[in-house]
């Protein structure tokens, strides 16, 4: 069985305590047989620096998918393309049109989804432009174990999301990861959002990047074992997670 999995690359925590960190995210996705980059980091050296301490070589990459515009999610583009201008880049027609023209002339193929929801691959999709500000799109991953979504910050709200995804992929979502943007919420706004995620089936999250402190404790203790560490060098193994009793 191809592995299906996903490997933070980038991010504003490490839990290894390693260099200095940069603010920004970045995610390997591996599925059915696909290399996925989700969004770049806010620098190209330090993610590169992530990817080969993760063994992860840039010129094997078979696609990028920007969540959205913001610096920390596509600084570290120019990087990979720079490794691999084959690659095939996936944003939303919200991003600038001259950004847009640009990155165009740098990769392989440029796949530019409007506000519907758009399958990129077999069991990858993007759950289509969603209204922030900023305006964003989030990755909707058919694990073969369930169904995952991977969030960028999360500004149409994580709630939205999922449910979106939800209605694409016609089944719960069972996993949550990356930014929730709850780092400037009051503490009755972050309580709500994690029991929304409950109540709409999530099983695990994964929060991190622009969570905050305040998010992620909360997701521990709702969800308990089930809320994930993240931060530079996290793996989310779905096939092995997948096989764990449901909550």
């Amino acid at each position: 069985m191809k592995p299906s999995d996903l490997t933070i690359l980038f991010d504003n925590h490490d839990p290894a305590g390693g260099p200095r960190t940069l603010w920004g995210f970045a995610a390997l996705v591996r599925v059915n047989g696909q290399r996925l980059l989700f969004d770049t980091g806010s620098n190209g050296p330090a993610l590169l620096r992530g990817m080969r301490a993760q063994g992860v070589d840039p010129a094997t990459l078979d696609q990028v998918f920007l969540s959205h515009q913001h610096w920390d999610h596509i600084g570290g583009l120019d990087a990979v393309l720079d490794a691999n201008p084959g690659v095939s880049c996936v944003l939303h027609d919200g991003f600038s049109a001259h950004l847009v023209e640009d990155i165009g002339g740098l990769c392989g193929e440029l796949i530019v989804v409007g506000a519907e929801p758009r399958e990129l691959a077999p069991g990858v999709s993007s759950t289509g432009r969603l209204e922030g500000p900023p305006d964003e799109q989030a990755l909707v991953i058919d694990t073969g174990a369930g169904i995952a979504l991977v969030s960028g910050c999360a500004h149409p709200g994580i709630e939205t999301l999922v449910a979106r995804a939800r209605a694409l992929a016609d089944a719960p979502v069972r996993w949550v990861i990356g930014g929730l943007h709850l780092m400037r919420a009051e503490s009755v706004e972050i309580a709500a959002t994690v029991t929304a995620l409950r109540d709409l089936g999530v099983e695990w999250v994964l929060p991190t990047h622009c969570t905050g402190a305040a998010g992620v404790a909360a997701c521990q203790r709702l969800y308990g074992g089930h809320a994930l560490g993240g931060g530079i060098g996290a793996r989310v193994d779905f096939a092995a997670l997948g096989a764990t009793a449901q909550r």
